[in-house]
């Protein structure tokens, strides 16, 4: 009663629905790899601003704001500072705004002549002061207070920095 045409249109019937399935699983892998592709560009504002604490360790500019103080981090020998800067910047434009004062300190490494190491940390409080000023904040709001050597614990990365706070 069967034959072998039974036995060949099963075999052509499993082919055809593993190809089904296959259409059905690329399509579908298609479309979640353009949703993340779309989705990338909102994603990294949320990578970047995890991505300064890493890049503080590094020899490089980066920008972090840590218990409501903005720090930037400079490259060896440089005062450029970091991309991300105003942005991190807008909530010490909105307290100045309110009446207080921001507060910028400068801070270098204990690596290097120390005299240029100062002038060094001045030229980036500096730098950060003329961001503020660009933002709109009058220099009367702004103190800019005598650089320091970080004799604390971790890197020369961390301790090339300008803190500003508001007080």
């Amino acid at each position: 009663m069967f034959s072998q045409d039974d036995d060949n249109q099963g075999v052509v019937l499993g082919v055809l629905f593993g190809l089904i399935a296959l259409v059905i699983a690329l399509v579908i892998g298609v479309s979640i790899y353009k949703t993340n592709s779309m989705a990338t560009p909102a994603a990294k504002p949320a990578a970047m601003a995890a991505a300064p604490a890493a890049e503080a360790v590094a020899d490089g500019a980066s920008v972090k704001v840590v218990g409501g103080v903005v720090k930037f981090y400079f490259a060896s020998g440089k005062a450029d500072l970091a991309a991300g800067g105003n942005e991190a910047l807008a909530e010490v434009v909105r307290a100045v705004a309110t009446g207080k004062k921001a507060v910028i300190s400068g801070f270098h490494d204990a690596t290097g002549d120390p005299a240029k190491n100062a002038e060094l940390a001045k030229q980036r409080a500096f730098m950060v002061r003329d961001a503020l000023k660009g933002l709109g904040v009058g220099e009367d709001k702004v103190e800019l207070k005598k650089p320091e050597e970080t004799l604390a614990t971790g890197s020369d990365g961390e301790a090339r920095r300008v803190e500003v706070t508001v007080q």
